[in-house]
């Protein structure tokens, strides 16, 4: 049988539980609030769950911190894990401010909603520490799609785009920046991979940020000016062939023709001499 466990006013006192599980009732000032359990998964990981009529976040906090401190402690394992709705939004609170760093979404079949899969290792810092802070909140913390584009012309003023294998529109050159790398390094890889050239970025021409379309989140996109090259460039590129079907030099009437609406909009701008710092494009038609 578990002994009691204590945080000032509260407590978790032991219930009868089961071979399977190890259970305890959240008591608050001698009320009993709810409850939570652990379970050990394998030998590394034992799971948690809760029932908590408690509308403070913290306080249910204070209650899955004592669990998750007694599973690394008397279960012997390095990690406590969780999921939960996500529209359980209390409970995803409660799990963060307690210590469990959101790891990504489950996808569930039918009409059930997907559930958020979230937890703590032993070797992690405290969760009230500076570190331990910084990495829970930068765990849960919203992301924002950043992609790098470049504007390479050539002689004759044309814009180079790219016929890509996974749509039908032409776009402009470049890719989605990685976690961690700055957007103009990332637009000189992208171009390196996927067309065998190495640019020099200029000027930043604009961020311009991309409603949700066709099933892809919205985005950042951030425009270089890549400066204007021989057209001869392209006979000596070597194309990706997963990504890149073939590059072309287009004017005007062929962008209009061939280019992603987002890319027709932004290079008319572009041409228009009406490119702010940021702006935001208009959403597009599906």
């Amino acid at each position: 049988m578990p002994v009691s466990l204590r945080d000032d006013d509260l407590a978790l006192e032991p219930t009868s539980g089961s071979d399977e599980f190890t259970g305890f009732a959240i008591m608050l000032a001698g009320e009993r609030h709810g409850t939570v359990a652990l379970r050990r998964e394998s030998s590394t990981t034992a799971s948690i769950r809760w029932n908590s009529g408690i509308g403070q976040p913290f306080v249910v906090a204070r209650a899955l911190r004592l669990a998750v401190a007694h599973a690394f402690a008397a279960l012997d394992v390095g990690r406590v894990e969780v999921r939960l709705s996500v529209d359980a939004s209390r409970d995803v609170r409660a799990a963060s401010i307690a210590g469990l760093r959101r790891e990504g979404i489950v996808r569930l079949p039918g009409d059930t909603a997907d559930e958020v899969l979230m937890a703590r290792l032993a070797d992690d810092p405290p969760a009230d520490s500076r570190d331990g802070f910084t990495a829970i909140l930068n765990a849960g913390l919203p992301t924002k799609r950043v992609i790098s584009q470049g504007l390479l012309r050539d002689e004759q003023g044309r814009v180079l785009l790219c016929e890509l294998t996974y749509k039908q529109e032409w776009d402009l050159p470049g890719g989605v920046v990685e976690v961690g790398e700055a957007p103009s390094i990332g637009l000189v890889r992208e171009l390196e991979e996927e067309l065998g050239i190495t640019v020099e970025v200029r000027d930043l021409l604009t961020v311009n940020w991309l409603p949700a379309w066709r099933g892809w989140d919205d985005a950042c996109i951030f425009l270089f000016d890549l400066g204007v090259v021989d057209s001869s460039i392209t006979e000596g590129m070597t194309l990706q062939p997963t990504e890149i079907k073939a590059v072309h030099w287009c004017d005007p009437s062929e962008v209009r023709s061939r280019a992603t609406d987002a890319a027709i909009e932004l290079l008319e701008a572009v041409d228009a001499g009406s490119l702010p710092a940021y702006r935001e494009a208009p959403k597009q038609p599906e």
